[in-house]
């Protein structure tokens, strides 16, 4: 449970950046290099470099050096884990919303 917890986790925090979600974004088109991730961010090759290790870290993205280019493509990590959590949390919601209106309905005639 602690490594799940701990996996997503790290997962929520690296979408947390617009700049990281734009460069999964843009790897779902197809692999790219370090240099033309960072084109479109207009920041330096070293601050994307750490934006895309955060995203290895969580395991989203993948790289590979080849010669002197770091090659990077979606990674491994899908998102079911994240996406069971929001179901679980959405199910939690709408139970406490439906024992609200529940609550509502039976005190309603109570209000004189």
């Amino acid at each position: 449970m602690v490594q799940y917890q701990e996996q997503l986790d790290r997962t929520f925090a690296a979408l947390s950046d617009p700049t990281r979600r734009g460069i999964l974004e843009r790897l779902g088109r197809g692999q790219a290099t370090i240099s033309e991730l960072a084109e479109p961010f207009g920041i330096s090759l070293t601050g994307l470099k750490k934006h895309v290790q955060v995203l290895e870290d969580a395991g989203l993205v993948r790289t590979e050096k080849i010669g002197r280019t770091r090659w990077c493509s979606l990674g491994p990590h899908e998102l079911d884990e994240v996406q069971r959590w929001i179901v679980g949390y959405r199910l939690m919601l709408e139970e406490r919303l439906d024992r609200l209106g529940e609550l509502l309905e039976r005190t309603k005639g109570q209000e004189s």
